[in-house]
């Protein structure tokens, strides 16, 4: 069963549509218990970090995540602000901490062209990195994606071996990342027409592969 993460902070509506277009059987639930059934999760998100790590927490989706994901080993995306979640800390109005999943700092965005906006709101192109990635496949380079964002992900040395694409927006940007079974897009694949439903498929499709070859670690030992 795929889960969408409903925190009241997401493009609930717009991706719910990419995946029925896809036709990948899909449910939006905020409930931890519907969490907990979950052959993989995709966390949309928009809005400041420390909003969403609150709303999170309030409803029990932080452990819930933590459990299904870390210990568990579900398949994850992460959407936006759903992929900076995945970092150590953000320092968007503060510092707040993240899931620390993946080693690193959200920061604001500083393009060296005075002239671009902040926030980075429109199409840009992916600069494959990591063509091996199951994120990415059959993604020719230079395919353009839908941004909304004033923070990034900066990835810790030597967590930078996660990166799997960028993007340039006056600087550079990392645009997707994987850890194993963990993925994240800072761009939205839901509003990237073609591009972003070939790349939900692409991780769909990881994710009915994974389930198929890894065993539950938590039924084995019931």
């Amino acid at each position: 069963m795929f889960v969408v993460i409903d925190y009241d902070m997401g493009n609930l509506k717009s991706m719910s549509n990419a995946l029925k277009a896809l036709g990948i059987a899909h449910e939006v639930s905020g409930d931890p218990a519907v969490v907990s059934r979950a052959t993989a999760i995709i966390l949309p998100g928009v809005g400041a970090f420390g909003d969403g790590m609150r709303a999170l927490e309030r409803r029990g989706l932080v452990d819930a995540l933590r459990e299904q994901v870390v210990e568990r080993r579900t398949p994850y995306l992460g959407v936006c602000l759903g992929m900076q979640f995945l970092a150590t800390r953000s320092f968007e109005h503060g510092e707040h901490a993240g899931f620390d999943w993946i080693a690193g700092d959200v920061e604001r965005l500083t393009p060296g062209d005075a002239s671009l906006k902040v926030p980075h709101m429109g199409w840009n192109e992916l600069e494959i990195v990591d063509a091996a990635s199951p994120l990415v496949r059959d993604v020719t380079p230079g395919t353009a994606v839908y941004f909304l964002h004033g923070y990034h992900f900066s990835p810790a040395t030597p967590s930078a071996a996660c990166v799997v694409a960028t993007t340039e927006h006056g600087m550079p940007v990392v645009a997707a990342v994987q850890r194993g079974h963990i993925f994240g897009v800072q761009f939205h694949p839901e509003k990237s027409q073609g591009a972003g439903l070939a790349i939900l498929k692409n991780f769909a499709d990881y994710a009915r592969a994974h389930a198929e070859k890894t065993p539950d670690p938590v039924a084995a030992r019931t």
